[in-house]
C-alpha cells in the first residue's frame, strides 16, 4: 500500500514537474484568476441569450484544434485532398451525414427542457458556459484519464481539480514542508458519478477495516518482515500494543490514520522496503483472497458479519455497493430519520451500542449531505462526536459524507481561498451571501472531519455529465483499492489518477469541464455560492408560496415535508405563517433583503438545501380535510400525471414539470412518517407510504423577471393541475 510520503509525494512531484515543463513552452492552465461575478454570463440562458457568445467560443475551439493539427509536423503528407472532397463518394457521405445530423437535431428536441424555470423535476438545470467549453475543447483531443500517457494535459487538470474540490469541502491542503513533517494530505479525483464515488468510498473503508489482519498475518509468517514484529500501534483507547499481539476485534477497530501510516512506519522504523511489504501482503490481502476465503482465515472469532450504517434517506448506490463488494445489502443497516428527515442520532447511538456489545464490526457510518428527495443534511457534527465517544470504548469506524447533491452548497459560506502553488490566490472581497440555516452551517463546518466525501460537479456544479468526484481526507485511502497494470503504467511515481478507482477509461474532458468552470466561477461565495445562494433563495420563496398557497375557500391544502421553525420549537405556528404571508409572500427580493426579520426567518425555513418535497390533500364537501391516506396518495399521483413528461409527447405542451417519490416507514422510520401523516391530516389513517411531489430549484432567477415574479406563474400552474386532479378523483369538486 502506497503512502503519502512515498508514491503519493512522488506522484504529485511528477505532476508538478509536468506543470513546470509545460509552462516553459505554452500557457499553463491554472486558477490564476479572481473568478467572475456576472451570473448572467455564466449560462446559455433560458432563451439562449448567450448563444452568440457560446457559438464564438465553440468555433474558436474547432479552429484551434485545426491549427494544432496542421502545425504538428506540417511537412507530413495530407490524406483528405480537395480532389477527394469533390468525389461522388465523398459528397454522398456528406449528404448522408447532413441528413442524419438534421434528423438527430430534430429528435433531440424531445429532450427534457432543463433550462426552463418551468422544469423542477430532477437535479438538472442549465450548464455553465465554461463547463460546456471545457468539455467541448478537451473532447476534440479525446484524452483518456485512465493513464498519464493518454492524458498528459487533462490528468494534470484532474489533479488540480481534485485539490480544489478538497479545499472547497473543508479539507486542508498542507504545503510540501508540512507533508515532509508527516502532515496528512487529502486527495480527490473525478469519477463518472456519485454512485461510483460511493462504491469506491465503501470499497476503501472495507479494505481499510481488514488491512491490519492481513498485515499481522504477513508479519507472523514471512521472514522478510521479521524486523517489523516490533512495530507498536496506538489503540483508540490510547494504549500502545505490538501489532502482532492484537486480537481480531482489536485489529478490526484501529483508527484509520494509524492503519494508513503502517507501511511508512515499517519502512522508516524497520528498514523494510515498500516493495517487500507489498509482496509479503499478497498471499493474505482481501484483494487477493476474496471475502469468503479471507473471512474463513481471519474472521473466525467474529460471529456476525460486519455492517455499515446509512440513514433511511440513503441513495440507492449504497445497497448496490454492498452487493458489488460482497458485503451484502442485508448488512447495510438503515438508521431511522427524525421529523426533519435527518439521521436520528439517538437511533444511531442505539445501533452502535448493539454493535459494540455484540462485537459486530462497523465499516463506516454514512451521513447524507443533501438527500435526493428532501434535501436534508444529516447531523455530521453529532456523527463525528459519536465516533469519538465509541472510539474510546473500542469501536472504530470511518465516516463517509455523501455530498453528491449538497457538496457545492458549502460554497455559499466558503470564503475565497488560496490554492497551493502553482495555483493562484484570490484577494477580491466576496459579495453578500444568502444565509444558510444555522444548523446547515454547523454541519458544513464539521465536514472536513469525515474520512471521505462524494460530490458531483454534474449536479450542483452545473457541469456536463459525467463528472462525479470522490475526495479522501487521508490520501493514502486511495491506495487500498489500487490495481495497477505494469504494461500501462511506467511506475508509481507517474501522476496517474485512473488506477485509484473502479473505472478504466474515463473522459479527460470531464476534468477539463470542471477545471474551466472552477476557474471562471470559483467554488466560493463569489462564484458558485452566488448561483446556489440565489437558487436557495428562490427555493425558500417557493416553499413559502406553497405553504401559504391554499386560501380558506380553496378545496385543498399543501403541506411541505420541511417543518417550520415554530413547529420545531413549539412556538406560535399561526403567527409564523401570518408573518410569512405579510412579510415574504408577494414581496420582491429587494424588499425581503431590506427586511432583517424576514431575511432571518427566510434563512431558517424550508429544506436544508434546494429540493422541495410537498404533498397536497383535499377538503371534503363539508370543508374538512380528507383523513384517508390512500385518497391523499391518489390525489398526488393524479397531480404527478399532469406535471410529468410522457415519452413521445410534444415537449412544448408542458407548462410545469415536477417529480415524485414515495416516503415509507420501512426506510424512514415511524417517527418521521407518523409526524408527516399527522400534518397532512391523515394521522389516523392506515398505511405507511406517502406519495409526495418534488421540486428541484436550481434556477437562480426563478422568482424575479422583467415581467414580475415567476412564482405567480408556477402557482397558477399548480392551481390548474390540482383543479383537474380533484375533478378526476373527487367528483364533487368539479368546477369549484
Amino acid at each position: 500500500m502506497d503512502t503519502p510520503r512515498d508514491a503519493l509525494s512522488q506522484g504529485f512531484e511528477k505532476a508538478r514537474q509536468g506543470l513546470r515543463q509545460v509552462s516553459q513552452s505554452s500557457d499553463l492552465p491554472n486558477f490564476d484568476s479572481t473568478g467572475t461575478r456576472a451570473l448572467e454570463a455564466w449560462f446559455l440562458g433560458p432563451k439562449a441569450e448567450n448563444a452568440d457568445e457560446l457559438e464564438r467560443f465553440i468555433v474558436e475551439a474547432i479552429r484551434d484544434q485545426a491549427f494544432w493539427r496542421r502545425n504538428f509536423h506540417p511537412s507530413d503528407p495530407t490524406h483528405i485532398t480537395g480532389e477527394m472532397k469533390r468525389s461522388p463518394e465523398y459528397l454522398a457521405a456528406m449528404d448522408s451525414l447532413t441528413e442524419g445530423y438534421q434528423s438527430l437535431l430534430a429528435f433531440l428536441k424531445k429532450s427534457v427542457p432543463f433550462f426552463s424555470p418551468r422544469y423542477q423535476g430532477h437535479m438538472n438545470w442549465d450548464l455553465t458556459i465554461p463547463g460546456i467549453l471545457g468539455y467541448f475543447a478537451a473532447m476534440l483531443y479525446n484524452p483518456n484519464n485512465v493513464a498519464f500517457e493518454g492524458s498528459t494535459a487533462t490528468t494534470i487538470l484532474e489533479i488540480l481539480v481534485g485539490d480544489d474540490l478538497c479545499q472547497m469541502l473543508g479539507y486542508t491542503i498542507p504545503d510540501r514542508e508540512a507533508i515532509d513533517r508527516g502532515a496528512i494530505r487529502p486527495w480527490g479525483h473525478i469519477t463518472c458519478d456519485g454512485t461510483v464515488a460511493n462504491i469506491e468510498a465503501l470499497w476503501s473503508a472495507r479494505n481499510l477495516k481488514f488491512y491490519p489482519l492481513a498485515l499481522q498475518a504477513a508479519l507472523q509468517a514471512d521472514p522478510a518482515l521479521a524486523k517489523g514484529k516490533s512495530i507498536a500501534i496506538t489503540l483508540p483507547t490510547g494504549a500502545s500494543r505490538l501489532l502482532i499481539e492484537l486480537d481480531t476485534w482489536e485489529l478490526l477497530n484501529l483508527p484509520a490514520d494509524e492503519i494508513l501510516a503502517l507501511p511508512t512506519r515499517l519502512t522508516a522504523e524497520s528498514q523494510i522496503s515498500r516493495d517487500a511489504i507489498t509482496a509479503s501482503l499478497v498471499p493474505y490481502s482481501l484483494q487477493s483472497l476474496g471475502l469468503q476465503e479471507f473471512s474463513r482465515r481471519f474472521l473466525s472469532q467474529i460471529d456476525k458479519s460486519p455492517v455499515f450504517l446509512v440513514p433511511g434517506t440513503k441513495h440507492y448506490s449504497f445497497p448496490k455497493a454492498a452487493a458489488v463488494l460482497g458485503i451484502g445489502a442485508a448488512n447495510a443497516i438503515d438508521i431511522p430519520v427524525d421529523k426533519d428527515a435527518r439521521m436520528n442520532i439517538a437511533a444511531l447511538r442505539e445501533i452502535l451500542e448493539k454493535c459494540l456489545v455484540e462485537k459486530i464490526p462497523v465499516y463506516t457510518v454514512v451521513g447524507v449531505v443533501g438527500s435526493t428527495e428532501e434535501s436534508a443534511i444529516d447531523p455530521i457534527k453529532d456523527i463525528l462526536a459519536l465516533r469519538a465517544e465509541f472510539r474510546q470504548r473500542g469501536l472504530e469506524f470511518t465516516v463517509h459524507g455523501d455530498a453528491a447533491w449538497g457538496g457545492y452548497h458549502i460554497s455559499v459560506m466558503r470564503d475565497d481561498f488560496d490554492m497551493p502553488e502553482p495555483l493562484a490566490s484570490f484577494v477580491a472581497a466576496p459579495p453578500p451571501a444568502v444565509p444558510l440555516k444555522h444548523y446547515v452551517i454547523e454541519q458544513f463546518q464539521a465536514l472536513g472531519g469525515v474520512d471521505s466525501i462524494t460530490v458531483d460537479p454534474h449536479k450542483s456544479g452545473y457541469i456536463p455529465y459525467p463528472a462525479g468526484a470522490l475526495c479522501y481526507r487521508n490520501s493514502a485511502m486511495r491506495d487500498l483499492v489500487t490495481f495497477s497494470a505494469p504494461v500501462v503504467f511506467h511506475g508509481d511515481a507517474e501522476p496517474t489518477v485512473g488506477i485509484y478507482g473502479i473505472e478504466g477509461s474515463k473522459p479527460g474532458a470531464a476534468a477539463a469541464a470542471v477545471y474551466l468552470s472552477h476557474r471562471v466561477i470559483r467554488p466560493s461565495k463569489s462564484g458558485y455560492g452566488k448561483i446556489i445562494g440565489q437558487a436557495l433563495f428562490s427555493c425558500k420563496k417557493l416553499y413559502a408560496r406553497l405553504l401559504c398557497m391554499a386560501l380558506p375557500e380553496d378545496p385543498f391544502v399543501v403541506v411541505p415535508v420541511s417543518r417550520l421553525p415554530a413547529e420545531v420549537d413549539g412556538a406560535d405556528l399561526a403567527a409564523q405563517i401570518q408573518f410569512i404571508r405579510d412579510r415574504i409572500i408577494g414581496k420582491t427580493n429587494e424588499e425581503i433583503i431590506d427586511d432583517n426579520e424576514a431575511m432571518k426567518l427566510l434563512a431558517e425555513i424550508g429544506p436544508d438545501q434546494n429540493i422541495l418535497a410537498y404533498a397536497f390533500n383535499f377538503k371534503n364537501a363539508s370543508g374538512q380535510v380528507n383523513t384517508d391516506l390512500a385518497q391523499t396518495n391518489r390525489l398526488n399521483k393524479a397531480l404527478y400525471d399532469r406535471l410529468s413528461i410522457d415519452p413521445g409527447n410534444d415537449i412544448y405542451g408542458y407548462d410545469l414539470i415536477v417529480s415524485t417519490t414515495d416516503l415509507n416507514a420501512a426506510q424512514y422510520g415511524e417517527t418521521f412518517i407518523n409526524d408527516y401523516k399527522h400534518r397532512l391530516g391523515v394521522g389516523k389513517s392506515s398505511g405507511a407510504s406517502i406519495v409526495v411531489l418534488r421540486s428541484v430549484v436550481m434556477d437562480p432567477w426563478v422568482t424575479e423577471t422583467t415581467k414580475g415574479s415567476f412564482l405567480d406563474i408556477l402557482e397558477n400552474e399548480f392551481r390548474k393541475a390540482v383543479t383537474a386532479a380533484l375533478a378526476e378523483i373527487v367528483p364533487t369538486q368539479r368546477g369549484y
